[in-house]
């Protein structure tokens, strides 16, 4: 199964403590792949540095670069269908060109997508993407 993660997603999940964790621990056992650009990337890297500290955001990404279940992926056209936040827009772009099975993310800007044809993207909240994987092997 590949996937794209939003920001909101890492967030919500990175902690030990976490109730959503599970999305960390079943990433970490290379149940799913991850699908990533280099923007992504600065970006986790960017909000991990707000939120914990330079550190913390550092040891993941670099992590991440480390881990087979980790696609990269070259995004080549901007679809540009997320208007309210343009920044989102990185996430689906990624979404399209890796043809990923999910797009996960808890921010409603996405919300948009539902009525777009062209190209289909599926989507997922945090909650139902860890029913997904608590139903995997």
């Amino acid at each position: 199964m590949k996937v794209v993660l939003d920001t909101n997603i890492i967030l919500g999940s990175i902690s030990p403590f976490s109730k959503y964790r599970l999305v960390m621990d079943r990433f970490e056992k290379g149940d799913y792949v991850l699908c990533l650009t280099t923007d992504i990337m600065l970006e986790y890297e960017e909000k991990l540095a707000e939120i914990f500290n330079p550190t913390v955001a550092e040891l993941f990404t670099g992590g991440l670069l480390l881990k087979k279940n980790v696609e990269f992926t070259k995004v080549f056209f901007n679809w540009r269908l997320i208007y309210p936040d343009m920044d989102d827009n990185k996430f689906v772009d990624c979404a399209i060109a890796a043809n990923v099975h999910y797009l996960v993310t808890n921010d409603r800007d996405y919300n948009v997508l539902k009525n777009i044809e062209f190209p289909k993207i599926t989507m997922r909240k945090m909650e139902e993407f860890m029913e997904l994987l608590e139903q995997m092997p």
